[in-house]
């Protein structure tokens, strides 16, 4: 579902993450994260609070927006996310979580979102594209 275009983007550009319940919107930025191998979109959990309540309340729904701001290409992915506090992913992001803060916090955990729509937001004709 992510092609090497979205896939770059994603990779070089920081998230941000859209949830909402009761009728409540949040987004949060988010830095660490990463595509897996087999085409999900991962995100440690460092300050998810909020995100992680939005999803408990409406199904793991949620929006991820990315865009280059050089060339302002970009993409919305739409999915589901499940949380996991252990494995290899979490692992992951508590090493890069430490390592930023100098031990000072880690990852609690981490968000998986299977992206179920990707949605082009680059200005021109491919503007709300399904891909």
């Amino acid at each position: 579902m992510l092609n090497e275009n979205v896939k770059k983007v994603l990779n070089a550009s920081m998230w941000d993450l859209a949830t909402c319940a009761n009728g409540e919107p949040n987004v949060v930025p988010v830095a660490f994260k990463m595509v897996t191998e087999d085409g999900k979109l991962a995100v440690g959990d460092v300050f998810l609070e909020t995100t992680l309540t939005n999803l408990n309340a409406n199904g793991g729904k949620i929006a991820v927006s990315v865009y280059d701001a050089g060339t302002l290409e970009g993409y919305q992915i739409k999915g589901t996310a499940v949380y996991l506090t252990e494995g290899d992913i979490v692992s992951c992001f508590q090493a890069m979580v430490e390592k930023t803060f100098n031990g000072a916090t880690t990852a609690k955990g981490a968000l998986l979102i299977t992206p179920e729509k990707v949605i082009v937001t680059t200005p021109g004709t491919e503007n709300k594209k399904v891909l």
